[in-house]
C-alpha cells in the first residue's frame, strides 16, 4: 500500500465513508482496509504517515519487498507503466496485473500464479481480472485437466479493448441522443445533448471501423 493510498484511506475517514466503501475506491478487499487502520490507530486516530513509517520499519525488519516488474528495452520498467496506466484512470492492482500478464513470455497466468508473484490476495487479483476480461484486455480459459482458470493476453486483445470501449462510448451517445429527444430537440438542454450525441456517436463509429481496418497488423 502506498502512502497515497494512506492518504486516500484517512480522507475517507474523515469524510465518514465505510470501509467497504473506502476498499471500493482502492480497488482493494474490505478486509486489508479494516486490517490497516486497526493495527494504525483506528478510525479516530488513523494517521497516514505514521502508518507508512510504521510499515517501511516492518519491511526492514525482515518482510520481503515484492518483486520489481521486468525491465523492457529502452530502459522502459514494469513500474513506469504501470504508473502511466494509472494516470489513466486504471485501478493500481488492475495496472500491475495486467502488466503482469503484458511481460509474460507466454502471455498466460493463472490466479495462484498472480496472487502469488504480486503478493496480494486472491481476491484483489479476481477483482483486477474480472475487469480486465470485461474490458477486453484478457481473456479466460479454463484447464480442465487441474480445474482452473488460466488467464491469457495475447495480440488480439488490443482489437477486442478497443472495440468494447468504442462500443461503449457509443451506448453512451445513444443515451445523449435519447435525452436530448426528451428534452425537446428545440431547447438549450436539447440542442446541447444532440451535440453529443452525434460527436460521441461519430467517434465511436470511426473508432470500429479503424480497428477493423487496422486488425490485421495484429496478425
Amino acid at each position: 500500500m502506498t502512502q497515497q493510498d494512506r492518504q486516500r484511506i484517512a480522507a475517507g475517514l474523515a469524510g465518514g465513508l465505510s470501509y467497504a466503501e473506502i476498499a471500493r475506491r482502492l480497488d482493494r478487499p474490505t478486509s486489508t482496509i479494516s486490517r490497516e487502520v486497526g493495527r494504525n490507530g483506528g478510525p479516530g486516530g488513523y494517521q497516514p504517515q505514521h502508518a507508512q513509517r510504521v510499515t517501511a520499519q516492518r519491511a526492514r525488519r525482515g518482510t520481503p519487498t515484492p518483486p520489481r516488474a521486468a525491465g523492457l528495452p529502452g530502459g522502459t520498467t514494469g513500474e513506469e507503466i504501470i504508473e502511466l496506466a494509472v494516470r489513466t484512470g486504471l485501478p493500481r492492482m488492475t495496472a500491475r496485473v495486467h502488466v503482469d500478464l503484458l511481460l509474460s513470455e507466454d502471455g498466460r497466468r493463472t490466479a495462484a500464479e498472480l496472487t502469488r508473484r504480486l503478493r496480494v490476495s486472491p481476491a484483489s487479483v479476481s477483482v483486477a481480472v474480472n475487469y480486465l476480461v470485461q474490458q477486453g484486455y484478457v481473456r479466460r480459459e479454463r484447464d480442465p485437466q487441474r480445474r482452473r482458470d488460466v488467464y491469457v493476453i495475447d495480440d488480439e486483445a488490443w482489437y477486442h479493448s478497443v472495440v468494447i470501449s468504442a462500443r461503449q462510448t457509443l451506448e453512451a451517445a445513444q443515451a445523449a441522443t435519447a435525452a436530448a429527444e426528451s428534452s425537446g430537440p428545440d431547447s438549450p438542454v436539447g440542442q446541447r445533448l444532440a451535440r453529443a450525441g452525434a460527436f460521441l456517436a461519430r467517434v465511436s463509429l470511426d473508432e470500429m471501423e479503424s480497428a477493423d481496418r487496422w486488425r490485421a497488423l495484429l496478425a
